[in-house]
């Protein structure tokens, strides 16, 4: 291209907008929170895998007494200490040098069993990005990727992300929230929950009502296999089956209640699933649908939850249900109006949202 053509095509394309430097640098500092979050998430872990969390608890410490309380290395943990109160997770005193949690923060990070833990969130989220190169191939070619192809860590996280709002609110206000279901369950009734992964709802609810009797089920094996362990150690297996099948293949029939946690719109054929829940549950029995809290357009998700929820469906659940049978892919944030299409598409002929928490909608289903 000779000079005057160069000369000619410059002037013709269009001019680049002018840069605004206070937008640029907002952006850029939102960059930087995000980038201190993300390297962030594994230093969460270690303090809650290496107990420097539950040991800061007790008190006041510095870098020197919390490592001979953990038996970690004192340079480590004074980086990890430095680091925690810049992202505000511990506080910091500079006077006497010394770093502490408040009583919220502990509560946050230091109780596994308890009905708020946080760190279990971080281990999912870093188990879900081990699997980066196989979701870029799969942006690149359409195909899925099945949970069952992840990273250990995206199956204990998950249960220990979703264990505490469970423990939290599913016996204390959304089993309540349903018509009839408590009364049931405490007389005598037959539960299946699909997809139940650890077992984590399962067993929560088989402890709660004793005269009832549960059948968990999940498409994973190494899932089943951790969801009988904890039914052994919560003493109720005697009254909780867990068997290997997908939702779709559950054998039981005439049950009170079927439940799916988190986990329709990781199905491939959600109505499917949907239709076979249907003539699975007797005539008077219900289906409790826990999804991710969600509005019906996307103007309605954009927050931080949502954001969390579409961050985590892009790794885990499209791909999943995209990897399954019917190609059908609701997504975290499919909301309200798309699963009441699918809940009446299947026959269903009720149904209303009967609870909310900042993180799940809780919707009923009968015939």
């Amino acid at each position: 291209m000779t000079t005057i053509d160069q000369a000619a095509a410059a002037e013709a394309a269009p001019a680049a907008p002018p840069i605004d430097m206070d937008a640029l640098m907002a952006f850029v500092g939102a960059f930087v929170g995000d980038l201190g979050a993300t390297v962030g998430a594994g230093n969460v872990l270690l303090g809650e895998r290496l107990g420097l969390y539950r040991a800061l608890a007790q008190g006041p410490a510095d870098a020197r007494t919390l490592a001979a309380a953990t038996g970690t290395d004192p340079r480590y943990v004074e980086e990890w200490l430095r680091g925690q109160a810049a992202g505000g997770y511990v506080e910091h005193d500079a006077v006497t040098g010394t770093f502490s949690m408040t009583p919220e923060k502990a509560f946050a990070l230091t109780d596994p069993a308890g009905p708020v833990f946080l760190p279990g969130a971080f281990e999912l989220a870093l188990g879900a990005l081990k699997a980066l190169p196989e979701i870029e191939h799969a942006f690149r070619t359409g195909a899925g990727y099945g949970w069952h192809q992840h990273d250990q860590d995206v199956f204990t996280g998950c249960e220990r992300f979703f264990r505490p709002g469970y423990l939290m609110h599913l016996l204390s206000e959304w089993i309540p929230a349903l018509d009839g279901v408590g009364a049931k369950l405490e007389r005598g009734a037959r539960v299946a929950d699909l997809g139940c992964g650890h077992g984590a709802s399962t067993v929560l609810m088989a402890e709660a009502f004793p005269a009832s009797t549960f059948v968990g089920s999940d498409y994973h094996a190494g899932s089943i296999e951790a969801a009988r362990t904890r039914a052994e150690e919560a003493g109720v297996a005697d009254r909780v089956r867990f068997d290997v099948a997908g939702a779709q293949a559950l054998a039981d029939h005439d049950l009170d209640l079927v439940t799916t946690f988190d986990c329709l719109h990781d199905m491939g054929d959600p109505l499917g699933a949907a239709q076979h829940v249907r003539r699975s549950l007797a005539a008077d029995g219900t289906w409790m649908i826990v999804e991710p809290a969600a509005g019906d357009t996307v103007a309605d998700n954009l927050n931080p939850v949502g954001r969390v929820f579409y961050g985590f469906s892009t790794f885990l659940c499209v791909p999943n249900a995209v990897s399954q049978p019917g190609g059908y892919a609701l997504g975290a944030q499919a909301g309200g109006a798309a699963i009441r299409q699918v809940v009446t598409d299947a026959g269903f002929t009720r149904f209303r949202r009967v609870a909310e928490t900042p993180f799940n909608h809780v919707y009923e289903a009968r015939p």
